[in-house]
């Protein structure tokens, strides 16, 4: 399986029984999939989607949204429960070409990637427990 590092946006083989040692880059030794969201824009998501093995799910949110806000905490909570899915965000205001792309209408919205296909969305702001269950239940469909 190929993870893209969320640093330097190297293209590592990983194997998928590696998932769970908490594999590095082999370029820059950073964890490939850390235990919080990483930040994606207009210069690194194409990358990132295309060449990555793993789903991705994406919060697309911006600073000035209260019910984003409310939603931070929970979702680098699950975040951290995850070892075989990427979890992102996406900043609306300072990346309107993606926001554009992904025909947002309202945020918080959250959107479970698989390499360019998206899988599912949600949009409004979900608690720790719901978060995990709407992913769960989309991830079964992989």
């Amino acid at each position: 399986m190929i993870i893209v590092c969320p640093k330097c946006m190297a293209k590592n083989r990983v194997d998928t029984a590696q998932l769970v040692k908490e594999p590095l880059c082999g370029r820059c030794q950073n964890v490939l999939i850390p235990k919080n969201s990483i930040e994606l824009n207009e210069q690194n998501f194409s990358t990132f989607i295309q060449h990555s093995d793993l789903p991705v799910v994406i919060d697309l949110w911006a600073d000035w949204c209260g019910p984003c806000k409310a939603m931070a905490p929970h979702f680098e909570h699950v975040a951290s429960q995850y070892t075989n899915v990427i979890f992102a965000k996406i900043n609306t205001e300072e990346n309107p070409k993606l926001s554009q792309a992904f025909n947002i209408r309202s945020i918080p919205t959250l959107v479970i990637m698989n390499k360019t296909t998206e899988l599912t969305r949600v949009s409004g702001a979900l608690k720790a427990t719901e978060l995990k269950q709407w992913i769960d239940q989309n991830l079964i469909k992989l």
